[in-house]
């Protein structure tokens, strides 16, 4: 494995990374405590758990919606965007 740092997007910035770093650890090393924001509310969510039990770390990879950012490894040129509601565009679930 390749100890050589990289950069992904989030949002349209890039990010730095580790190899081996969680996209949640490698946005939280970034500065980002949230990235995402709930459908009821519209309060911020990140990190909660970090081990995939809780869902607060919803993030959308590269297109794919309702991804647990603690447990996937970051990956050069992934792009990430913030987490919208359900991750479904404009329905409500």
């Amino acid at each position: 494995m390749s100890t050589t740092r990289f950069e992904f997007q989030f949002d349209d910035h890039p990010v730095a990374a580790e190899p081996g770093q969680s996209i949640a650890a490698a946005l939280i090393a970034g500065g980002r405590r949230s990235w995402r924001r709930t459908r009821v509310g519209d309060a911020p969510r990140g990190v909660f758990c970090g081990i995939g039990i809780c869902f607060d770390c919803l993030i959308t990879v590269n297109g794919e919606p309702n991804r647990r950012a603690c447990l996937i490894e970051v990956r050069p040129d992934d792009v990430i965007t913030t987490q919208e509601g359900a991750g479904h565009g404009n329905l409500s679930c």
